[in-house]
């Protein structure tokens, strides 16, 4: 490797002057690039040889720009089979967000503090060059775009279009940990009334919901199904004499009918008397079509979410009472019905609830592991502590 001047003249006679960097790849394959000052050129050669010793350089003349190597990557992504709600969300991330304000980068020139400096970009919602206007990201989202972005990287590496991903390098798992903990933190629990719907609301939702609302709302409440596996839950995976429902597949936001969302999100659960009679009587009303659908719309096809939020739930919690303090509905998605199925599954028999263990309460829901659960529902699970119960426990101790 070395590190040479250059000295020419220019068709006016003007006298120029470059330094010049030329050495030889991992690979063996020569390389130049050119610096106006010495300086740079040296810290240049340095930084190369570094990397050419460790493997990992890559000469500008052989990477490509960020969004070129997002475009590949997405390419590669749809050829996986994802979810198409996964693929948007990933092109998304791209095209609004990483290409902005990366996008004309060559990867070999994306350094870690570059990163570092998009993510406080992305956090304090300052805009992208050539934007007049920006919000500020939340910290969910830039980690997801940060992992997305890092993603990229991991692809270009598989074509050899850079040797190092620095946002790989960039964080550690135990940096990772202390975000997702500050985000839980920042989040709060779930909260009973203001996330999770009073026994008292079910009731008045219940007694508010009439013809073919109400078996829609009673399985929703008493089955924890996601909004997705309701619509597109099917007539054969409901077992009225045994009163039993299989979750086998569901319908995502395009209206396409597709697996569950996990492994462990394909599961059954038992029906109680008053959602079987409601399911019973619905079906001999329920429209029909070619998917043999539960709650389908007017014609037997796919219902949107849009119109089981926009059209059935928010009406239905107005007529209820259960609206906040301006009048608006206090829930304003069908997840809340499935976190008081948890609470439900949870609480004491005392109090009214199902008192299940939490590796059951986890079967339920079809949560991918028990830790999903104990993080989202653990401070609802009885304590087991309380007064009279540490009374009973100081008396058997001591007699």
């Amino acid at each position: 490797m070395s590190v040479r001047k250059r000295i020419w003249a220019t068709r006016k006679g003007e006298t120029k002057e470059a330094w010049i960097v030329d050495y030889a790849d991992q690979n063996g394959k020569r390389h130049l690039k050119t610096f106006d000052k010495k300086k740079q050129a040296d810290a240049f050669a340095t930084t190369a040889k570094v990397q050419v010793r460790h493997g990992i350089h890559t000469a500008d003349s052989e990477s490509v720009t960020v969004t070129a190597a997002g475009r590949l990557w997405l390419a590669a992504v749809e050829k996986s089979q994802l979810e198409r709600t996964t693929i948007d969300q990933y092109r998304q991330h791209l095209d609004l967000h990483i290409a902005p304000y990366l996008g004309r980068v060559k990867l070999s020139q994306l350094t870690a503090p570059m990163v570092r400096e998009f993510e406080d970009k992305l956090s304090h919602g300052i805009p992208a060059p050539g934007s007049e206007a920006s919000a500020p990201r939340s910290p969910a989202m830039v980690r997801k775009i940060r992992g997305s972005l890092g993603s990229i990287l991991a692809d270009a590496q598989e074509r050899g279009l850079v040797a190092r991903n620095v946002v790989r390098e960039l964080r550690s798992r135990r940096r990772e940990g202390k975000e997702r903990r500050a985000e839980r933190r920042q989040k709060g629990k779930l909260k009973v009334g203001v996330d999770i719907p009073t026994p008292d609301e079910i009731k008045r939702i219940l007694n508010a919901a009439s013809g073919q609302l109400r078996p829609l709302l009673m399985t929703a409440i008493f089955t924890g199904l996601r909004a997705s596996e309701l619509r597109g839950l099917c007539w054969d995976d409901i077992d009225l004499k045994r009163a039993e429902l299989h979750v086998r597949q569901r319908a995502d936001r395009y209206g396409v009918i597709g697996k569950p969302k996990s492994e462990t999100a394909e599961r059954t659960i038992p029906l109680g008397p008053l959602v079987r009679t409601a399911l019973r009587e619905w079906k001999l009303a329920c429209p029909r079509g070619e998917a043999g659908l539960v709650f389908p719309n007017g014609v037997g096809r796919i219902e949107s979410h849009a119109n089981i939020i926009n059209r059935i739930l928010i009406p239905l919690l107005r007529a209820a009472g259960v609206t906040d303090d301006d009048g608006e509905a206090k829930y304003t998605g069908l997840h809340a019905l499935r976190h008081f199925y948890a609470s439900w599954c949870i609480n004491r028999r005392a109090d009214g609830g199902l008192e299940l263990p939490a590796k059951v309460v986890q079967e339920r829901l079809g949560h991918a592991s028990i830790v999903m659960t104990l993080d989202r529902y653990g401070h609802l699970f009885p304590r087991g502590d309380d007064g009279t119960e540490m009374a009973a426990a100081e008396r058997n101790l001591l007699s």
